[in-house]
């Protein structure tokens, strides 16, 4: 997610353990995916999303914390929900690598297994501040594609087919923006066209898709030169769930909670590990991460803090 100074956001107020949730009601490469929906076993898993691992403000230690919680929870597995580290756009290879390694040797205190989602601070060198240029080996995703592998993909757990999307678009003047580029398009109406209809779907996306956000601050005196709240093609995303059984959407990017529903698929979006960039709470909502239940076919979450305490607290 964007800078605080970027970008004005506004949470729902929510309690400890507790996700505050709105309704709103209207009308990479394939790994084992079935095309048949074979019996649907009952799970759970976490959702972990915005963990912004730096050396400063004790977040390794707060993410230790998080993750010592989180497998406490008995869970299949869980999916990052993207932004690993804070942050790789505008930094050295030096400093960018540095903090995927603070990630990786953070994460094995989750003890489980882990899907990785891109966020825009898991791009590197893409801010012209980094010094680094486009034809670095590693600049953009290919860093994170080095450590966690494809950008976008999907798997099948018990049933449950799980879509991990991509949704940062690299723009020409080298800064990010929401999109899922037209050859994830095509790799995603193939992925879902194999499928039975009813075979339940999960997906998992950095930049929300559906949001309500916009509407709980006043417009910006000045407009945005990218899109990046939200993604900007979404409703091209979603055109392509028409037809099958889509349990959720999880996003991340905007540090709240908040769940809306859209055409009968909640969008959820979760609060963060890091709260408020590890400055305490993140306007209502306290740094946490997702538990999420299918069970009988249906998907039902929970929202888990873990009690970190920010040597640095700011008003966010």
């Amino acid at each position: 997610m964007a800078n605080l100074s970027r970008r004005r956001f506004l949470a729902q107020t929510g309690v400890a353990g507790l996700s505050a949730t709105l309704g709103v009601q209207a009308l990479g490469q394939t790994n084992g995916s079935s095309a048949e929906a074979t019996g649907v076993g009952d799970f759970t898993f976490l959702f972990i999303t915005d963990t912004h691992l730096e050396p400063e403000l004790n977040a390794a230690q707060g993410c230790d914390q998080c993750f010592k919680k989180a497998r406490t929870i008995k869970s299949d597995f869980a999916i990052q929900g993207g932004d690993h580290v804070f942050d790789s756009l505008a930094v050295s290879r030096e400093r960018a690598s540095s903090l995927f390694d603070l990630y990786a040797k953070t994460e094995q205190d989750l003890g489980m297994k882990l899907h990785h989602t891109v966020g825009n601070h898991d791009c590197f060198g893409v801010d012209t501040k980094s010094g680094v240029e486009p034809t670095d080996p590693l600049y953009g995703k290919k860093l994170f594609e080095d450590r966690f592998g494809k950008a976008y993909y999907s798997f099948d757990h018990k049933g449950v087919h799980f879509i991990v999307l991509d949704s940062i678009g690299i723009t020409n003047d080298r800064a990010y923006e929401g999109r899922v580029d037209s050859a994830q398009l095509s790799w995603l109406a193939a992925d879902l066209k194999v499928l039975a209809p009813m075979t339940p779907i999960v997906v998992s996306v950095h930049i929300p898709l559906v949001t309500a956000f916009s509407s709980y601050v006043p417009a910006p005196p000045i407009e945005p030169k990218h899109h990046s709240l939200t993604v900007a093609n979404a409703y091209e995303v979603i055109n392509l769930f028409d037809g099958h059984n889509v349990l959720g959407v999880l996003q991340g990017h905007t540090h709240i909670n908040e769940r809306v529903i859209w055409k009968d698929v909640p969008y959820i979006t979760s609060g963060a590990v890091c709260g408020n960039w590890w400055r305490g709470t993140r306007m209502g909502t306290p740094e946490g991460f997702t538990v999420v239940r299918v069970e009988d076919g249906k998907l039902s979450t929970r929202y888990e803090t873990y009690g970190f305490k920010s040597v640095a607290p700011q008003n966010g």
